[in-house]
């Protein structure tokens, strides 16, 4: 699967989540597809315990926690010596706009229904996919591209 605009990302994102994949592995396997990330099924693995707001704590929404790894392939940094601010600046960035756009950055908050029901996926599939149209659309509009 590979997107190329808003929509194709959101929609996606949503088809990984259909698919079985929780919210946090669905975004950051649409990325990986839209920008061809080099990461590896093993190295996706990385994702999965943010679903359900870290392993079902309901804490940061495991959506979110995703964008911030795919900004993190795009503005972070490969060895200490580099500056940290571009990565800084664009994930407190975008938490901000996350949490203006869905009222907070809390799973328990943004998903109030008791895990697995229908309305607990229901919801989280919205979520993941107005995530990552979200994030592409902050991506778009900040120009961000690989660092090298």
């Amino acid at each position: 699967m590979i997107a190329s605009d808003q929509s194709s990302v959101k929609q996606i994102a949503g088809q990984y989540f259909k698919e079985g994949y929780n919210c946090s592995e669905a975004v950051l396997r649409a990325f990986r597809d839209q920008f061809h990330f080099d990461l590896s099924d093993e190295a996706m693995k990385l994702a999965s315990g943010f679903g359900g707001g870290i392993g079902h704590a309901g804490c940061v929404c495991g959506a979110l926690a995703a964008s911030i790894m795919v900004l993190g392939m795009l503005e972070g940094r490969s060895h200490s010596s580099q500056d940290r601010d571009r990565i800084y600046h664009a994930s407190e960035e975008f938490h901000r706009r996350f949490s203006e756009k869905f009222g907070g950055s809390c799973c328990r908050m943004l998903n109030p229904h008791p895990f697995e029901t229908k309305d607990h996926l229901r919801n989280c599939l919205k979520l993941t996919g107005n995530t990552a149209e979200l994030l592409n659309e902050y991506i778009q509009e900040k120009q961000l591209q690989r660092t090298k």
